[in-house]
């Protein structure tokens, strides 16, 4: 499985949307996407890609998009 594939997963597991949904998928652009959502998808991309995410960065993780950025920073191409 790729890298993308993995990241993708996680959201479509978290927040039990289609594939196709996911771009310009926002926090609380979906009921689930909540603080517990929030906090199930940071456990979700630390467990699929082995790394710890900083609490600076848990934050800004608040789309879609921006979680590829700051996974970059964690070395994780996507």
């Amino acid at each position: 499985m790729t890298n993308i594939e993995k990241y993708n997963n996680v959201f479509i597991e978290t927040f039990g949307v289609k594939e196709s949904e996911l771009e310009g998928l926002h926090y609380k652009s979906v009921a689930s996407w909540d603080s517990v959502g929030q906090m199930t998808l940071l456990a979700g991309l630390e467990d699929a890609f082995d790394i710890m995410i900083e609490p600076d960065d848990i934050l800004d993780i608040s789309s879609y998009e921006n979680g590829k950025a700051i996974l970059h920073k964690y070395n994780v191409e996507l």
